[in-house]
């Protein structure tokens, strides 16, 4: 059990954050999904009152407005917060130069953030999205350089493969150039996938995790049901985007099913449930959370208190659980017979 004020050190760094993230991907009225000004207002001082110091954004969420209501409320109370922003998803319809990951864009965007948000610095600055055509040193370059400005003080990167990180890591480290001390993924019970190379890469670089759309768009917040998989389904829904990215299954409901029976069992909300589950993973940091009302974000907010037995973790590990596929279930299976010849040797962390 903790609070959003028992803060947690990012990675390998000394910024200290709150163990869940206030995602402001709602914030205007850009999407559908969006909550109006006064609403945002409302989400964003319900989080502040309970301690939480971590703000998620993007240059790219609700066409801007997100970043730009972010910057009034923020206004009186800046060098308290740590402020989190993303470039490379495109700003400017038509334009090729307006997204991506190299300098011109980054350069951009970043001037953006800084004039929305009106402050002359972003805490952590993320690259949102890898683009795989600007060269991996072109990125870490012109993000040194940010750093080196004072306009960025840390670095982060978000839905890029392990194997780019690793290798943006060293090469910065090889060249004195600033790291990633920051990793966003989608991760949760039914989204797990990550395990396989980029958790265990976070865990080994020093790179903190935060998990994005723990409720899996909704999906374990205990709404759906499997008569949902034979209704049809509207256009611009929740429902319509788990379903085109295949996140909307016999699998994940099968999953949800247990997540809403140990939350009856224990007294608490599927939701909060699904969001403890992920504070209990090895290497992860702080959650993200998204809220259309201060009372969703509140209710919540309360899975920092939620207790999960060991026989519960196990059970939900068990409906989740994925193949790690080649090569790692084949060494798992080498290891001691053919790499160890027999002998039992304990691995450093089980010390």
């Amino acid at each position: 059990m903790t609070s959003l004020n028992h803060y947690r050190v990012l990675g390998r760094s000394g910024l200290k954050v709150s163990p869940l993230c206030l995602g402001t991907m709602t914030f205007g009225n850009g999407s559908g999904w969006s909550a109006d000004e006064a609403t945002s207002r409302a989400i964003f001082e319900a989080y502040l009152e309970q301690g939480g110091n971590f703000i998620d954004t993007s240059v790219s969420y609700t066409n801007g407005l997100s970043e730009t209501l972010l910057g009034k409320f923020i206004a009186s109370q800046r060098d308290q917060l740590v402020i989190a922003t993303k470039f490379g998803v495109n700003i400017r319809r038509g334009d090729p130069n307006a997204g991506g990951n190299h300098r011109k864009a980054i350069v951009q965007a970043v001037e953006t953030s800084l004039k929305r948000l009106g402050t002359d610095y972003i805490d952590l600055y993320y690259l949102h999205m890898w683009e795989g055509r600007t060269p991996v040193e072109e990125v870490m370059r012109v993000l040194d350089d940010l750093v080196r400005s004072g306009k960025v003080l840390y670095l982060g990167i978000s839905d890029t493969p392990a194997w780019e990180i690793s290798r943006a890591n060293m090469l910065a480290e090889l060249r004195g150039w600033t790291s990633f001390i920051a990793l966003q993924i989608e991760y949760n019970l039914g989204q797990r996938t990550g395990e396989r190379d980029l958790l265990p890469m976070a865990c080994e670089l020093g790179i903190g995790v935060l998990p994005w759309s723990p409720l899996a768009g909704g999906l374990f917040s205990g709404k759906y049901s499997r008569n949902d998989l034979a209704t049809e389904t509207s256009k611009g829904t929740r429902k319509e985007w788990m379903q085109q990215f295949g996140r909307f299954t016999e699998r994940h409901l099968a999953i949800a099913d247990v997540v809403n029976r140990i939350a009856q069992e224990i007294g608490r909300t599927p939701a909060q449930v699904a969001i403890a589950w992920t504070l209990h993973q090895p290497g992860v940091t702080s959650t993200i959370l998204g809220a259309s009302s201060p009372e969703q974000l509140r209710e919540n907010l309360q899975s920092l208190t939620v207790e999960l037995s060991s026989e519960q973790l196990q059970e939900l590990d068990q409906v989740s659980k994925i193949e790690l596929g080649f090569p790692h279930d084949f060494l798992a299976q080498v290891r001691q017979p053919i790499i160890d010849g027999g002998a039992v040797i304990a691995n450093s962390q089980d010390r």
